[in-house]
C-alpha cells in the first residue's frame, strides 16, 4: 500500500512524498491542515523520510545511521509548537518509531522536586508515562536557571541518562522561547548533543492569522460577513504590528473567536424565529475592539 504524505512547500505548492506500509495517514492529513509551518512541515518531512529509509536499510542489512530523534522547538507562545508534537506522535507511531504515540506534556513543577532524591523520583514517573511516545517538556530551560545547586540540574542528568536508555521508544522535545533555549542549549554540552534536531516556530503573519481565524469559525459553523472580515482583518493587522513576544499568536486568534462568539450570542439571544443564517453570522459588531493593543 503506497500513501503520499503532502507537506506545504514555499509558494503554497505541495513537495509528495511516498512509503510504504503505513497503517493509514490520517495523521499526516492533519499535519498538512495547519495553516503556515511551511519550514516546520520541510523540516518533518525530513525527518520522517530519513527514519523511514533508515528502518528499509536495516531490513535490507545495509548500514543504518541510528534514529536520533530527540527535537528542540523554539518560538514565541502560540505559534503551534505542542499541536505539531501531538502529531508528530502520531506519525511515528503509524511508520512504527514509536510504540504508542501519546504525547505527555511536562513543565519544571512536574520535574523538579523538594528535596534530595525527590526530584529523580519524580521525573522517573514521568519517563515512565512518557515510554512509548513523546514528552514534550515547555519552557524547558526554566530546568537551568537555578544555578548548579539547584534541582533542576538533577532533572536534567535524570533525563539524560533516560534518553539512552530508552531510545528505541522514546522521543524527548523541549519547547520555549528561541533566545532562552538557544543559551540553555549552550550551556549544556551534554544536552546540546543529544538534540541534534532544531525546529523554529515563526509568528504567525497577518494573512495566516486571518486565516487560522476562519478555520476556526467554520470548524465551530459559523460565517463571516462582509463586514466581519473587513473588521477581522483590520483587528489582525493591528495586532501584528503591536504584538510582542508573549502576544499569543494563535491562542490570541482563539480568544478572539470565541469572544466574538459569545456577543454574537448576547446581539441575538432576544430575537424571536431565529434562522440558520442569523445562528451562524457573524457580524463585526460581534468582533471586540482593539483586542490587539491588550496583548
Amino acid at each position: 500500500m503506497v500513501i503520499s504524505m503532502k507537506f506545504a512547500e514555499s509558494s503554497n505548492h505541495l513537495n509528495s512524498m511516498s512509503a510504504e506500509s503505513f497503517p493509514d495517514k490520517d495523521a499526516f492529513k492533519e499535519l498538512e491542515k495547519l495553516i503556515g509551518l511551511k519550514e516546520v512541515k520541510r523540516t518533518l518531512a525530513e525527518v520522517t523520510a530519513f527514519s523511514l529509509i533508515q528502518t528499509k536499510r536495516s531490513e535490507l542489512q545495509l548500514k543504518a545511521d541510528p534514529t536520533a530523534l530527540h527535537m528542540l522547538f523554539k518560538g514565541n507562545p502560540g505559534t503551534g509548537k505542542t499541536t505539531v508534537a501531538r502529531i508528530l506522535g502520531k506519525i511515528f507511531k503509524e511508520i512504527n518509531i514509536l510504540s504508542k504515540g501519546h504525547l505527555v506534556e511536562v513543565e519544571r513543577a512536574d520535574l523538579v522536586g523538594e528535596y534530595i532524591g525527590h526530584t529523580a523520583q519524580k521525573t522517573k514517573e514521568m519517563i515512565k508515562r512518557s515510554l512509548g511516545g513523546i514528552m514534550f517538556i515547555d519552557e524547558a530551560y526554566t530546568l537551568a536557571q537555578g544555578g548548579e545547586k539547584d534541582f533542576g540540574q538533577e532533572a536534567i542528568a535524570t533525563l539524560v541518562k533516560a534518553m539512552e536508555d530508552h531510545r528505541q521508544d522514546l522521543i524527548v522535545i523541549l519547547a520555549g522561547y528561541s533566545s532562552e533555549m538557544n543559551r540553555f542549549i549552550r550551556s549544556n554540552p551534554g544536552l546540546r548533543s543529544r538534540f541534534p534536531i532544531h525546529i523554529d516556530f515563526c509568528d504567525y503573519n497577518e494573512e495566516e492569522l486571518f486565516q487560522i481565524a476562519m478555520q476556526m469559525y467554520a470548524e465551530r459553523e459559523y460565517q463571516l460577513s462582509s463586514r466581519g472580515r473587513w473588521k477581522l482583518k483590520n483587528e489582525l493587522a493591528q495586532f501584528v504590528r503591536s504584538r510582542h513576544p508573549h502576544s499569543g499568536n494563535a491562542r490570541y486568534v482563539r480568544n478572539l473567536v470565541e469572544k466574538s462568539i459569545r456577543l454574537q450570542a448576547l446581539r441575538i439571544i432576544d430575537r424571536t424565529d431565529l434562522s440558520r443564517r442569523d445562528l451562524m453570522i457573524i457580524d463585526d459588531q460581534d468582533l471586540p475592539e482593539n483586542q490587539g493593543q491588550n496583548q
